[in-house]
This record gives C-alpha cells, sequence and structure tokens, in this order.
C-alpha cells in the first residue's frame, strides 16, 4: 500500500514582507469531503504499516486494562452531611457519582450514572458535577464531540427528576450561590475562550441568564470559583502575566462586584479567604517565585497587603492550605516538591519527609477549617498515586488509599529511579532528567530509552508513577523526563527562559539532555526515542528538524507545529491568551523567530527519524490540521525509507478518546510503534 499524497493547492501567506507557500492550507476546511477521505486515508496507511503489530497492541491493550481494578473508586470525603464516592463498576468505562447521608454505611444514594448517559454516544465526558448548599439540586456537565464545550443540565436529587434547565456553550463550571436558587457559570466565544460570566435562576430559559462580567481583552480569560469558607463566590480574570479578581457574598446575589487589584501588567496573584481576612499567593514587588500576602476583606487592594511568607530566590510557592491552627505550604526547591507546615501560634515549622530521588507531592483535598488533619497526595516513579493523612500535630502519617496495580506481580522494589543533570550549552546551567527502569535492565548502548518532556506554559511534569508505562519498562526500556526551560521546575525564571524569545532554550535543553544520556551510556541514538503532546508535540518538530539523526524514533501526540500560521490567526482557539508565551507574530521581531523554530516552517528535504503523529478530529487545543500538514510535508520532502505514519481519531479531542479504557488503545499502539522499531513484536 503507497503512502497518501494528497494534493496541493497553493496559498500565498504574507506578513511583515515576508511571503510563505504553504501547499497544504486547504486542510483547515474541516467539512470538506477531501479533508475526511485524506485523514481516512492517513488512517488506513497507519493500520496497514501497523498490521504487524495488531495482536501486540491487543496484547498491550488487554495487559495495561489488566493493572486496573475495574470495581474501584475514590476515597470517601466528608463535606456538608454527606460522604461522597466516585466509583466504577466492572466492564464499565465510565464513572458512577454517589453520596452517603453523614455515615459511610448509609444507603447508597447515585446521583450520576455516567455509563448510562453515555449509551449510543462515540464521545462522552462529564466536565463537573456540583451540589447545592441544600443537598437538594445537582447541577452536572458534559461533553459529546470532545471540544471541551460543555452543556449544564440539573436535577432534583429528592424526586430524581432531571429540570428542563439546559445552558449550553459553557466550560462545564458552575457555582451555586448559597440561595441554593441562582449558578454561575462561564461562556466561550467563537474561538473557544472562556469570556463571559452569566447567572442563571432555575426555573427560567437560559436565553433570560443575566451576563455578570464580559472580558473583553482577548488576552483575558474568566475563570469563576467559590472560596473554601464558602463565603465568597470570586470571578478570575486571568492573562498569563496578569490576574484580576473580583467577589461578592455567596449569599447576596445582588451585591455590587468588589475588586481585590485591578489589572496590571506581570502582576500575577490569587486569593483564598479565612475569617476576616483574604490570603493572597503573588508576585507583586518582584518576587518572581511567589510570596504570600494577607489583607482585610473589607480593605483588599494592593497598598493594604501584609507580608506572610516572603519570597525566596531559590523557593518557588505552588500553593497553601489554611486550617484555624496550621498553614500549609506548597513549595519547589530544586525542582523538588516539598510541603512544610506551620503552627500558628507559635511560628514553628517543619517540612514532610520524601526520600524518593524523584516524585510528586501535593497538597490533596482539605475541606475542613477545623482539623489538625492534612490529606496530601505522593507518588513516584516507582510508587503507585497514594493518599495520605497527615496528623500536624503528632506529625504522623496514614496511608488511606494507595493505586492498585493488578494483572501481575508488581514491585516497587522491582525499579530503580534516579535524578541526573546533564550540562546544557549555554554552560551556565544544567539540565534536571529523571529516570525509571526495571532492576534488571542494564545501561548499555543496546538498551533502548524513551525521553519525554513538554516545556511550555510553565507547566512542570514531574516524576510521577504509571501503571501504563510498566509495559515498557518490563520490556526493556528507561523512561526519562526531561525537566526543560519553559517549565517551573527549577522555579520561575527556568519558565521565562523558555519562552517567548527565548522558546529555543526548550529545544536546546532537550537536545542537551538527549545527547548526556547517550554520553553516560544510558543509551545510544539508535535506540534514543522522545515523545510530547501538544507543546511537547512542537518540541518533538523543532528537535527532529534541529537533530534528527539523534532519535531512532518520535511520538508527536496532538502536536502543535504550525505556529506561525496558527498565532497569526486569532479565530483559532487559545491564540490571542497566548501572545505572552510565544509572542505576537504581527510585530516583526516575534515573526522572524518564530518562524526560526517552527516545525511546519522548516521542514526540509532530508533523512527524519521514525515517527508516530497522532492527532483527535474535534481537537479545540490544537487543530487536527497542524498534524495533517505537517504529516504531508514530511512525507513530501524527507530522504529516508523510515515509518512515517498519522493516526486520526475521528471522535476525539485534545484530550483523545473518552471512557476509562478506550485511551489504552492509543497507548498501545504507541507502545507497539516504539517497540516494533526494536525489531521486539513477540513482546518479550
Amino acid at each position: 500500500m503507497n503512502a497518501p499524497r494528497p494534493k496541493k493547492i497553493e496559498k500565498i501567506l504574507e506578513c511583515n514582507g515576508d511571503r510563505r507557500v504553504d501547499p497544504y492550507y486547504w486542510m483547515n476546511e474541516r467539512e470538506n469531503p477531501e479533508v475526511i477521505q485524506y485523514l481516512e486515508a492517513e488512517n488506513s496507511y497507519c493500520d496497514f504499516m501497523m498490521k504487524d503489530t495488531e495482536d501486540f497492541q491487543n496484547l498491550l491493550f488487554e495487559e495495561m486494562k489488566a493493572r486496573y481494578k475495574q470495581d474501584d473508586e475514590s476515597l470517601p470525603y466528608f463535606f456538608n452531611h454527606y460522604w461522597y464516592i466516585v466509583r466504577y463498576e466492572t466492564g464499565q468505562e465510565h464513572p458512577l457519582f454517589t453520596r452517603k447521608l453523614e455515615f459511610l454505611e448509609s444507603e447508597e444514594e447515585m446521583l450520576l450514572n455516567v455509563n448510562i448517559l453515555a449509551e449510543g454516544q462515540k464521545f462522552f465526558e462529564v466536565g463537573s458535577v456540583a451540589v447545592s448548599n441544600d443537598n437538594k439540586l445537582m447541577s452536572f456537565s458534559s461533553d459529546n464531540m470532545g471540544r471541551r464545550i460543555y452543556t449544564i443540565k440539573f436535577k432534583n436529587l429528592e424526586t430524581g427528576e432531571l429540570l428542563q434547565d439546559q445552558i449550553p456553550n459553557t466550560t462545564g463550571k458552575a457555582i451555586w450561590a448559597n440561595d441554593n436558587e441562582h449558578v454561575y457559570y462561564i461562556r466561550k466565544d467563537e474561538s473557544l475562550r472562556a469570556y463571559q460570566v452569566f447567572m442563571h435562576q432555575l426555573g427560567t430559559d437560559s436565553s433570560q441568564d443575566v451576563l455578570v462580567f464580559h472580558e473583553k481583552d482577548e488576552t483575558f480569560d474568566v475563570n469563576v470559583f467559590k472560596t473554601k469558607s464558602l463565603e465568597y463566590i470570586f470571578i478570575a480574570s486571568s492573562s498569563s502575566i496578569s490576574d484580576e479578581h473580583r467577589f461578592i457574598p455567596a449569599d447576596n446575589v445582588l451585591a455590587p462586584w468588589t475588586i481585590i487589584q485591578s489589572r496590571i501588567d506581570d502582576l500575577e496573584y490569587a486569593v483564598e479567604h479565612y475569617q476576616d481576612e483574604f490570603y493572597i499567593i503573588t508576585n507583586a514587588d518582584d518576587a518572581t517565585n511567589f510570596k504570600i500576602v494577607t489583607t482585610k476583606v473589607a480593605q483588599p487592594g494592593i497598598e493594604n497587603w501584609k507580608e506572610l511568607i516572603p519570597h525566596r530566590g531559590e523557593t518557588l510557592l505552588e500553593g497553601f492550605e489554611i486550617f484555624n491552627d496550621f498553614f500549609v505550604i506548597e513549595e519547589r526547591t530544586q525542582g523538588l516538591l516539598q510541603i512544610k507546615i506551620i503552627e500558628n501560634t507559635t511560628g514553628n515549622s517543619h517540612y514532610l519527609d520524601f526520600s524518593d530521588p524523584t516524585y510528586t507531592a501535593y497538597i490533596g483535598l482539605n475541606l475542613e477549617f477545623n482539623t489538625e488533619k492534612l490529606r496530601f497526595g505522593y507518588t513516584s516513579l516507582t510508587k503507585p498515586n497514594s493518599t495520605m493523612e497527615y496528623d500536624m500535630r503528632k506529625k504522623s502519617t496514614t496511608l488511606l488509599k494507595q493505586q492498585e496495580v493488578l494483572g501481575g506481580n508488581f514491585l516497587a522494589e522491582n525499579y530503580i529511579s534516579e535524578r541526573i543533570w546533564a550540562p546544557s550549552r549555554d554552560g551556565e546551567n544544567e539540565i534536571p532528567i529523571s529516570l525509571v527502569y526495571h532492576k534488571d535492565t542494564l545501561k548499555s548502548t543496546e538498551t533502548p530509552l524513551l525521553i519525554y518532556g513538554y516545556g511550555s506554559y510553565g507547566h512542570t511534569v514531574d516524576a510521577s508513577f504509571s501503571n501504563v508505562r510498566l509495559s515498557i519498562l518490563d520490556r526493556g526500556f528507561i523512561f526519562a523526563i526531561a525537566h526543560i526551560r519553559g517549565g517551573e521546575y527549577l522555579g520561575r525564571e527556568w519558565y521565562e527562559e523558555g519562552k517567548m524569545l527565548f522558546k529555543k532554550n526548550t529545544f536546546n535543553d532537550f537536545v542537551d539532555a538527549s545527547k548526556f544520556l547517550i554520553a553516560e551510556n544510558y543509551t545510544s541514538a539508535n535506540h534514543l526515542y522522545a515523545m510530547g503532546g501538544s507543546a511537547g508535540g512542537l518540541l518533538m518538530g523543532a528537535i527532529m528538524n534541529m537533530q534528527p539523526e539523534l532519535y531512532n524514533g518520535i511520538v508527536a501526540q496532538v502536536p502543535f507545529v504550525d505556529v506561525v500560521t496558527t498565532m497569526l490567526d486569532e479565530t483559532i482557539p487559545l491564540t490571542t491568551g497566548e501572545f505572552d508565551e510565544w509572542g505576537n507574530p504581527k510585530e516583526a521581531e516575534y515573526y522572524e523567530y518564530m518562524k526560526s523554530y517552527s516545525p511546519y516552517d522548516n521542514v526540509e528535504a532530508k533523512n527524519y527519524p521514525h515517527t508516530l503523529i497522532t492527532t483527535g478530529l474535534h481537537d479545540s487545543q490544537v487543530q487536527y490540521w497542524e498534524p495533517a500538514k505537517w504529516t504531508a510535508k514530511l512525507r513530501e520532502m524527507k530522504t529516508d525509507d523510515n515509518i512515517l505514519v498519522f493516526k486520526t481519531d475521528m471522535s476525539a479531542g485534545h484530550g483523545g478518546a473518552s471512557g476509562r479504557f478506550e485511551s489504552l488503545k492509543e497507548d498501545a499502539l504507541e507502545y507497539a510503534f516504539l517497540i516494533k522499531l526494536e525489531n521486539k513484536i513477540d513482546g518479550k
């Protein structure tokens, strides 16, 4: 079977006096039958090229699925007289939302069985579930396209009946006012930007809903939330460099909205409430790694902010939790997350102890102020996800729930994790790399190694457990995470040095980390593989152009690869809100810089690694045509005989297939591709 060769229609794109020719621009016509035919042809070609792995993919899928406890359930949490539990039933793809009155031994009340709602749907996902203060009503939202556009519906929990109220085109979130009659929600514009907050009164048509706030600045989007105290409702308006919060008492929907602090460029802040004060985490006054301040509710402006936790140059503050007697901080030093406990009366503090060389620790769900128990989460590359309870007074830890790994003989002690540091080409930095491998896997030039990266938006990929990943670790792969610039692993400056006109540091760091792994004899270029998704897919495209000979194979998931064209099109979701991340290409300096690294614009006639590219037709974050065009151009230009396959999920969005196990088929395809390249299809 021959690879698809789509037609070319010359499209001239001009900006800043520069002229680009894009022969595959026509692929953005979603309703064009020829576009669908091309995507389906690529799917058929992918199936053909991976035909020899078909049985192996099924084996991997069943192997991965078998590790999950099919009748699993969440750790119960108590809130407003009820225990809430999300559980799964054997053979079912979707969750059941339940609750029990006062005691765990009480009769279960079924709030929502998503399996029933999902019947007959190719894609179905619940966005959020929220119960009114009087426990009698519930809102829930659902998306049946994969574009993260949710319809909010309501249920009478006393009768079990669905109300007639329906609110389309929302972000999925609904916040109840304390009167049990009004909810606040967010609508999206045509580019899917969250831009308007409305108030809905139950029993009325959504066309009558009151517009509460309209964010007119296209670089900002909005969120709405209720404080832990349940006393205030907030609207947060945010860009990547600025925030503005306004609030009302949750028991007075007619109250005027009060702004905490008006937006200022480069002033970021987030707010929580306790007693008569707001607690604010902020970068004000050059607090690059953030500090925590307090202010009276009656005087919330920045001129009244009083420092509680000072800024530290070596430590990034990531979050906090308020209790009556304790204050808990989530912070990051030298890349590792720490949880710090401060006793309010004495000021004495201590840290929780974590022993793994690389791990993830985070503050969990803590709904009560009046408790000495802290729930927190912990996981590492070798230890499954765990929810712990820490007695802050007694300094003792109890394991509440740990992810079960079934279907085999998993033992954490059979796996080894490390953290190493690779020198960067600028000579001024070292790039942290987290690694995990089976204890029987030897480091050598013959050892396959999969290196993963992201490196954008300040998002940090921490070291965490994956029972899916066991399928390659048990077959002799080493897995590595490169904590590259563009994330915040080493603090806020680590992010700032990987965005805008410093974006190439992200790509250089990944390449330098890859070369270091080869130099240290973990693997060789013939057995080195790279994987990344979304902005991590941009990373994959960039390194393929920069140093294609360094990798035997690449997996690019929903990749953002047509950077210049996308950032010039303000009708595309996310574009306007991301000028502070990538720059605005209407300005010549940013245009030239973007063009110099944009993967699609830099495909050349040369050899490329074996490549698997994936996308979803309904992706709202990275449009399907970016990887489609990139695939076509790579196939046209590349001079090698290496595998290039492109798979589109015709019913999914940015997050892949819906359901608990369907997405494992995507994992199975990716791993089968890698193992095929290692000539190990026998699965040994």
